[in-house]
């Protein structure tokens, strides 16, 4: 089957969904896959709260961006077991997390997307095959002529379209489609960063890490001992123990605990870290809920790029995460899967969150001396910017030299010049494959800036398709025509008074 559209989203990450949207609203026939069952990656079926920056309830993201989160507040205020304790809350954490300043219920942010499609789904502009992944490309010129995409049940159907987003969230398209990439980390010879590594290593990428649903009883349940359990208790990084309280973070070597406040560890437990359900909100007696995305559970003993045992290592990945639910269960602490909020059965998530991808090789790649405090005394003003995004440059410990970094950077811009590639004509990234470097990528992985980039991707697929243009003319010939449709559409370009 041979299906025709003016632009074609491969993968429904955060980014994509932006991406198909905003091409859809600029009046764009568009086709949109993803390979689960649940549109929204990292905050839906990766199961991943926000993480934001500090100034996120007045500025930092686009208008769409923070318009969602007020919507999800609304979801919560409305519900008609909402507590009076919660209804005071302005503005609310839902599940009075601390790394989050919106720890929200995955099935609500699947929900807002979804109705957010909804419109263009109606109209016959938007085309959504769930359950769908890239499987071959057409490329011809310079420029994706198809791409097939296959189904579940092995069903397949080629896709044309006037411009191809890559909005996976390991850029699937790039290798498919010929284009070029870097992936795992860089030489300082290639990027010109003082904290590169000495020798390029596409292979030591950061760690995945499937995250589980936990509920916290009165009491502990009985619970299976893991088949791998064993094995993965023996593991070590850095000389010490996988699953124990010291562990490696990007902070470097940290005390861990699981409650707040308990003895010799720091003032924040994990449980209350990532927790999206919190009791006292709610009058029908909810139970509590946390996301588990600990070092303890980030599985650095291999990849799932470009690494022949990608399928072994992503259950692998998934073991660990048992194994660690069990080794706690084994501590004392009342703790069991609940994949009641996250949409699963046994309380993993539908898929492993993925902290670095594919990088497209760019007009403009991003180095560290462009957004670390160590480099720049105030933010940097981009004559190129399509919005705005802060966050540490955070590496967490890599699969092959196990280095792991926690850098401060300024308030930062988003360049359009690395959303370009050097050479495709009609290939755009709409997540975090964007022309970033291994340490950067740490801190444009995050929910806010990729929901920009792709809303970005999404406006300029669609202007080139309207004003038959490649994205180089638009940068070099149209950007302020194009920073204007982005600013009428409540894009951010530059930070404001901080």
């Amino acid at each position: 089957m041979v299906l025709s559209y003016d632009v074609a989203v491969i993968g429904g990450s955060l980014g994509g969904v932006q991406a198909a949207r905003t091409a859809c609203e600029s009046g764009m026939r568009v086709f949109l896959c993803e390979e689960t069952d649940w549109i929204g990656g990292q905050m839906t079926s990766q199961a991943v709260p926000p993480d934001e920056n500090q100034w996120i309830e007045t500025q930092g993201a686009t208008d769409s961006y923070r318009q969602f989160r007020e919507d999800i507040r609304s979801l919560y205020y409305n519900d008609p077991s909402a507590s009076d304790l919660l209804k005071e809350q302005r503005p609310l954490n839902p599940g009075k997390c601390w790394v989050s300043r919106i720890g929200l219920d995955p099935r609500m942010a699947h929900r807002l997307l979804t109705q957010s499609l909804q419109p263009y789904l109606d109209q016959g502009l938007l085309t959504l095959h769930l359950e769908t992944r890239c499987a071959a490309a057409e490329v011809r010129d310079d420029q994706v002529i198809s791409v097939t995409v296959e189904d579940s049940e092995g069903h397949r159907s080629q896709i044309k379209a006037s411009y191809f987003l890559d909005a996976t969230d390991k850029g699937d398209l790039l290798p498919i489609t010929g284009t070029e990439y870097r992936v795992g980390a860089e030489s300082q010879e290639e990027t010109g960063e003082p904290h590169a590594a000495i020798k390029a290593d596409p292979a030591d990428q950061q760690p995945i890490t499937w995250v589980a649903a936990l509920r916290l009883d009165k009491e502990r349940t009985p619970m299976e001992k893991p088949a791998d359990y064993d094995r993965f208790a023996a593991l070590t990084i850095k000389d010490y123990p996988l699953l124990g309280w010291n562990a490696w973070s990007a902070h470097g070597l940290t005390h861990f605990a699981f409650y707040d406040n308990e003895p010799g560890a720091s003032d924040l437990g994990l449980w209350r870290y990532r927790r999206i359900q919190y009791p006292p909100y709610f009058t029908d007696g909810r139970p509590e809920i946390t996301l588990l995305n600990w070092p303890q559970n980030d599985y650095s003993f291999g990849n799932i790029i470009d690494d022949p045992l990608a399928e072994q290592h992503a259950e692998e990945a998934k073991e660990l995460t048992k194994c660690c639910v069990y080794w706690l269960w084994e501590q004392g602490y009342p703790v069991r899967l609940d994949g009641t909020m996250i949409g699963t059965e046994d309380g993993l998530a539908k898929a492993p969150y993925i902290r670095e991808s594919r990088r497209i090789v760019s007009r403009k790649t991003i180095v560290e001396q462009d957004i670390t405090k160590e480099w720049n005394f105030e933010p940097r003003r981009l004559r190129d910017s399509v919005g705005v995004g802060h966050y540490a440059m955070d590496l967490h410990s890599t699969t092959v030299t196990r280095t792991s970094m926690y850098a401060a950077t300024q308030p930062f811009e988003i360049p359009l010049n690395a959303m370009i590639p050097i050479r495709m004509r009609n290939l755009l990234p709409a997540c975090k494959n964007i022309g970033a470097t291994h340490l950067t990528g740490g801190c444009f992985r995050l929910h806010p800036v990729e929901w920009t980039i792709g809303e970005a991707a999404g406006y300029l697929a669609a202007y080139c398709v309207r004003n038959a243009l490649t994205p180089v003319q638009v940068a070099d010939q149209y950007l302020s025509d194009f920073q204007q449709l982005l600013l009428d559409h409540g894009f951010q370009l530059h930070w404001k008074d901080i």
